[in-house]
């Protein structure tokens, strides 16, 4: 009958050398023990082969764009160390199936140069990934995890009746990682906590506060308060980063007797509001920014907390913008944390908070502290 289809003899198409080698190396893999767990990739490779019989023998209901399921999957699962030979053999199975298909048409060239296409982009996304030697899913839960463990350093401890202390940051775009953290103690009735700002802006400097946060968290409960920016300082000197420099505040409070003493280190000043008299005051404490400076020297100031005060420390995201110099955002910000401490008792569980949404660039990350001993 001539209306009626004809099957096409046409010689198998060759799979590409550098596939096939990439197929060749990845097989020879699968023999060594330290390898990542082959029981992802023999389920795709399944998945795949049955995927590819439904195409050859029901063009109809199965099209050839399915193979794009076990692409996808193959990046969000299988170890770089296996997605190349995959990929090879993923191509493989796409050319090898074109000749059995009863008439290839246009839009059947069309999508398997779609997809070939997509191979070569998550075989990029893959070398990308290969240093982490995870998977991409796995991968982003560890950095995850990592980020919530070093974050656990900045969380303020419960301190004694009659103290409050809360904390408060935000990253510039609202990512969840930022350039601005917090580290905290309390031992033997002293809170030492710190505020820094690390040089620099999105990932890179998001990835300096994850490790920055974790070697202070250490620093901060390891040495005691007054060699605390210097072993930073030392810290910082040693990796000599391109844009390795941080500014910092610390806070070391006698949580007994209200004593306290404050160094900065290239930082706003700390803001102390007493009770007594109803006022401000910056405690113009001096330091150099750490990470540049062998040897640097800080000096502190103290002071004491009496019932009805509070300090805050804080970075210069919260009171610096484009538009607004910094003298006058620290006008500001007083003006609404004494709004905040004076506020009913209802709404000052969520202030710290508030205050940072109101204030400062939401193009820069953003961090508070503040520590208040009830009237």
């Amino acid at each position: 009958m001539s209306g009626a289809p004809k099957s096409r003899s046409v010689a198998p198409a060759r799979v590409p050398a550098q596939l096939a080698g990439r197929l060749a190396a990845a097989w020879k893999s699968l023999d060594d023990p330290a390898a990542p767990p082959k029981g992802p990739l023999f389920g795709l490779l399944v998945f795949t082969l049955l995927l590819a019989v439904g195409t050859i023998g029901f063009p109809d209901y199965v099209p050839l764009n399915v193979l794009v399921i076990p692409l996808i999957l193959s990046s969000l699962f299988l170890s770089p160390r296996y997605v190349p030979g995959f990929l090879a053999f993923l191509a493989a199975v796409t050319v090898a199936s074109i000749p059995r298909l009863v008439v290839p048409t246009q839009r059947t060239w069309v999508a398997v140069v779609i997809i070939l296409a997509l191979c070569v982009l998550v075989l990029v996304t893959s070398n990308r990934r290969a240093r982490l030697g995870v998977a991409g899913a796995q991968g982003e839960s560890m950095l995850v995890d990592l980020r919530d463990r070093i974050q656990r350093y900045g969380r303020l401890p419960e301190l004694p009746h009659q103290w409050v202390a809360q904390s408060a940051l935000r990253s510039a775009g609202g990512t969840l990682f930022a350039g601005d953290f917090i580290v905290a103690s309390a031992t033997k009735g002293r809170l030492d906590v710190a505020v820094v700002d690390v040089s620099g802006k999105g990932d890179a400097a998001a990835t300096r506060a994850l490790l920055l946060s974790g070697a202070f968290g250490g620093l901060i409960t390891a040495v005691p308060p007054h060699e605390f920016l210097t072993a930073a300082n030392h810290y910082l000197l040693g990796h000599r980063w391109d844009e390795g420099f941080a500014t910092g505040v610390q806070l070391s409070l006698d949580l007994a007797s209200g004593h306290f003493e404050v160094w900065t280190a290239g930082h706003p000043p700390c803001m102390h509001f007493a009770a007594g008299s109803g006022r401000w005051t910056a405690l113009q404490s001096d330091g150099p920014v750490l990470g540049l400076i062998e040897g640097a020297e800080f000096e502190s100031v103290r002071g004491v907390m009496r019932p009805g005060d509070a300090l805050l420390l804080y970075t210069d995201g919260l009171v610096e913008t484009a538009k607004r110099e910094i003298e006058l955002g620290i006008d500001r910000l007083i003006g609404e944390a004494e709004k905040a401490l004076h506020g009913a008792p209802a709404t000052q569980a969520d202030r710290v908070d508030r205050l940072v949404d109101r204030l400062g660039s939401r193009d820069d990350d953003r961090a508070l502290l503040l520590v208040h001993r009830m009237a």
